[in-house]
Order: C-alpha cells, then sequence, then structure tokens
C-alpha cells in the first residue's frame, strides 16, 4: 500500500504541488474552493497513514471525535457557567490523551502506544487544548464544527506543526487573500521551498547522514579509553546541535511555505535563532510556536494564579517559578527520560539567571556595545548547544548504554 511521509523526498512535492495547483489558480483569481481544499488535505493525510502506519490512522480518527465532542461540549458549558474546576477537567481529558503516549513508553503500555499513539498527536493537541483555555476566557464563544475539523486537519502541519491558533486561522480561511497579497505568499513560498530544501535535504544531510555517524563513533571510541569523557563530544555536540536545527527548520518552512500556497500564513517557526543575545531572546526565535503556546498558556497562566493567590510577595519569585515549571513541563512533553528533563530543567534555570543579569545590567549599567553584543551572542550559542546535547540523548547512549 502507497505510503507518503510529508516533505520527506522530492517526489512529495511533485504530487503535492500537482494537487494545490487548481486551489493557487483559484485563490489567484479570488475564488476559495474549500472543498477540493478539504479532499486534498484528506487525501493527503490518508497517504500519510497509509499502509503499515494504518493504526495511526485509526487513532488519529479515535482522537478527532473525542477532542471534538470535548471541545464542543464545553463550548456549550461555557456560554452557561464558568467553573474553575470544569475548566480544569476540560483541560485534563483534552491533554490525557497526549499524556497517555508520554507514559506508556516508561510504563512500558505497548498496547497504549498501539491504540492512541499516531504522528503528529502533540501538535493537534496544543490546538484543541489552546482552543478550550481561549474558550474559557471568552476569547472564543462559539464551536463551529466545520471550521474544528479543518484547523485540526490542516495538512501542511499536521504531523510537526508549525502550532497555529484557531481564531488567527479561521481569519485566514473565512476569506480570500486579494491577488496582489496572495502573489506575495507564493513568491514567499517558493523562496521558503527551495531555503527548506537548502536546509532539510543538503545541509541536514551533511550534518546529520554523512558527519554524525563518523564524529559519534570516534567519541564512543575515545571515551572507552578515558573514562567516558572526550574531545571528540565537542564535535557531536556541534554537529549534532546545528543538525537538529537544519532538519527541523528546513521542514517548517516547507510547511510554511505549502500554507502560503493553500492562502493561509502559518506562523513561522525559527527566526535566527544562533544570532540570540540572550536565553529569553533564543527562546524568542528557537520553534516559535511551541516556545510561545508555553509562554501564553502555562507561563502567563502560572504567574497570574500564583499572583492571584498571593503565593510569593515577590514578582522575582513568582517569575523563577513559573520559568522552572514551564521549562519543566516542556521537557517532560518531549518525554520521560533524564536528558528530556534535564534540557527542561536547564532551560528553567537558565532563564532565572538569564532574567537575574538583565536586572542587574539595568541597575548597575553595564556597558552595552557591538563588542558585548558579539560577546553575547556567543555565549548564548555555546550555551543553547550544551543543551542540545542534553537534549539529544547522546549523553545516554555514550554513559549509561
Amino acid at each position: 500500500m502507497l505510503n507518503i511521509q510529508p516533505y520527506a523526498d522530492p517526489k512529495y512535492f511533485i504530487i503535492l504541488l500537482l494537487a494545490l495547483a487548481p486551489l493557487a489558480i483559484g485563490l489567484y483569481f479570488g475564488k476559495r474552493f474549500a472543498l477540493y481544499e478539504v479532499i486534498v488535505s484528506l487525501v493527503f493525510i490518508f497517504l500519510m497513514f497509509n499502509g503499515s502506519k494504518y493504526h495511526e490512522g485509526y487513532a488519529l480518527v479515535i482522537y478527532m471525535i473525542w477532542q471534538w465532542l470535548l471541545v464542543w461540549a464545553y463550548t456549550l458549558y461555557r456560554k452557561k457557567s464558568n467553573n474553575s474546576w470544569v475548566f480544569y477537567g476540560a483541560t485534563f481529558l483534552g491533554a490525557l490523551p497526549l499524556a497517555l503516549i508520554k507514559i506508556a513508553p516508561a510504563a512500558n503500555w505497548t498496547h497504549v502506544s498501539t491504540l492512541l499513539g499516531f504522528m503528529g498527536i502533540s501538535y493537534l493537541t496544543f490546538r484543541s487544548v489552546a482552543m478550550i483555555m481561549e474558550t474559557r476566557d471568552g476569547s472564543i464563544k462559539d464551536f463551529d464544527p466545520w471550521l474544528f475539523l479543518r484547523f485540526m486537519l490542516f495538512m501542511p502541519a499536521i504531523s510537526s506543526g508549525p502550532i497555529d491558533r484557531y481564531r488567527r486561522f479561521v481569519k485566514d480561511i473565512v476569506t480570500v487573500p486579494t491577488r496582489e497579497k496572495y502573489v506575495a505568499m507564493l513568491e514567499k513560498a517558493v523562496w521558503y521551498f527551495f531555503l527548506g530544501f537548502l536546509y532539510k535535504f543538503i545541509l541536514a544531510y551533511i550534518l546529520g547522514t554523512l558527519l554524525l555517524p563518523h564524529v559519534e563513533h570516534l567519541t564512543i571510541l575515545s571515551a572507552s579509553a578515558h573514562h567516558g569523557w572526550s574531545w571528540w563530544l565537542i564535535a557531536v555536540m556541534y554537529v549534532d546541535g546545528l543538525y537538529l536545527f537544519f532538519d527541523f527548520a528546513g521542514y517548517s518552512l516547507f510547511a510554511v511555505a505549502t500554507s502560503y500556497v493553500m492562502g493561509i500564513e502559518l506562523p513561522m517557526n525559527f527566526n535566527k535563532p544562533f544570532l540570540a543575545k540572550n536565553l529569553k531572546d533564543f527562546w524568542n526565535r528557537w520553534h516559535m510556536s511551541l516556545s510561545f503556546w508555553f509562554r501564553d498558556y502555562i507561563f502567563m497562566r502560572l504567574v497570574f494564579l500564583m499572583m492571584k493567590k498571593k503565593w510569593f510577595k515577590s514578582r522575582v519569585t513568582i517569575s523563577n517559578i513559573a520559568y522552572i515549571a514551564n521549562m519543566l513541563i516542556m521537557g517532560f512533553w518531549h518525554g520521560l527520560t533524564w536528558y528530556y528533563i534535564a534540557y527542561g530543567l536547564f532551560h528553567g534555570v537558565g532563564l532565572v539567571i538569564n532574567d537575574a543579569w538583565l536586572r542587574y545590567k539595568k541597575k548597575h549599567n553595564v556597558p552595552h556595545n557591538k563588542f558585548t553584543e558579539i560577546l553575547a551572542i556567543i555565549i548564548t550559542f555555546h550555551v543553547v548547544m550544551i543543551s542540545f546535547l542534553l537534549f539529544l540523548g547522546f549523553l545516554d547512549k555514550l554513559w549509561f548504554q
């Protein structure tokens, strides 16, 4: 059976662009063929979960029914009442399938992974849980089953994001861009496709396929003779960290470019993250749709809750606790392994130190010039690379296996 994975090889792009050509022609002439768009999306989703991945397709159907009923039921409830515990319960139930999938490997629940697991469950969960939270806030007042399905199953971003917001998406999907705007979107899409090819199929291939296996092998050989340590570990850090960026950024560019062809301005995921001047600046540039999601739906709400309940007098203490909790949750989201949790804690503590340094600079008028900016970029880059060495799990293989 035919199985086609998103943005995996040039053949996918040929099929994709041929399928989207009628939609692009319609948008150019001021028409959005909604039914055709949905049919194309469903066909590509079917091909994504066809063949050996058929069980993931069944899991996706079950998951969508669950989320559809949950968001619809909470929207109906919210029109009549606003009990906090009902909101917490709805949020918990929305996140429950993802939580079970994350716990399953550590608990050896293979049947749970088989029944509920499918590619993209995290990104769909972020969308549905955000809708529940925004419904509680009053930002979303009505449940439109048709728009909900189009939002959740938007084909370009279904497997790995970027993570869109319902209200922003609906604003695009119910309108047609002007011809001038759509032509500009197509120009950006062409640029993003070419840049994505450079990132994913050239640079990521060189780093991840040609270089990484060799430097990892040399590191393991050297470490076996030097009590688990090797200078080659530095090479692994750079190669693996840069591979992570180019592979994921390339994929994200493909998703954004495809959405632009479909007349939807999906948010960008990366903005020159290795030019960040500090750790907070890095998270405003790296995997932005995810970091902004955690900022808006976890960090800010934790801060608001702690201030409302007056758990701590100091706002600095509140923000520090929220930083660490927010990044730890992000670490747990990646998986229940020590290196993901350590990665989250690393960045949580790093953001606390970052804020303390920014307050110190402001209070003591620390000099700021081109030299200090360059130094800050270099230091931030290396702090991030060390965290990637933790995140990517090579240390686990080197020291504990």
